[in-house]
């Protein structure tokens, strides 16, 4: 194997702890939640009330916020950025929106309905999905875009050194001020 697919592959790796780091720490208020309502032995109710839906919640705004950075990210993404509206649009359709319609009632007052403890446990588990696949697509992006090398129209380094190409961003260019244009 060689040194770039070996490299690839550790950030690969350090992405996925990295992400599955994010999900355990969204998930840890509701994991102590649980964890008391165990104690109580009530640990069906668990199932039945707001706290799965709400974490459901956050997972797919988080989601939805690596989509819009890997959406306003790139400059040249081509047919991809199609791709990224769509997974906005499934987030909020699949997961964010019924999330916050089984919140509100369930919080709304009444027994819920039994379908509630099943439909609550698959929304945080598509949101989890959502959420590693927008991790994974903002790295892609981001990877791809340090790779693909961006010409300067100056081609001398900083240092004064005659070269190729940079691969560095082109710089901003700010307009001065001149004194005719102050008056």
């Amino acid at each position: 194997m060689s040194d770039e697919a070996s490299r690839s592959e550790s950030q690969s790796l350090s992405m996925m702890y990295g992400t599955y780091a994010d999900v355990l720490f969204v998930l840890f208020p509701f994991l102590v939640i649980g964890m008391q309502r165990l104690w109580e032995g009530d640990l069906y109710d668990v199932l039945l009330r707001p706290d799965l839906s709400i974490a459901a919640a956050i997972l797919a705004g988080l989601a939805i916020g690596k989509f819009v950075l890997g959406l306003v990210g790139e400059r040249e993404l081509g047919p991809f950025k199609e791709r990224i509206v769509f997974f906005i649009a499934l987030t909020l359709f699949v997961v964010l929106g019924p999330a916050i319609i089984l919140i509100l009632s369930i919080v709304g007052g009444g027994q819920p309905p039994g379908f509630v403890a099943f439909v609550q446990p698959v929304l945080l588990i598509i949101a989890i999905s959502l959420y590693t696949t927008a991790i994974s697509i903002s790295n892609i992006l981001t990877r791809s875009g340090r790779h693909s090398p961006v010409v300067r129209r100056d081609t001398a380094p900083a240092g004064g050194l005659s070269g190729g190409p940079q691969s560095l961003p082109e710089p901003l260019v700010i307009p001065r001020r001149s004194a005719e244009d102050s008056a």
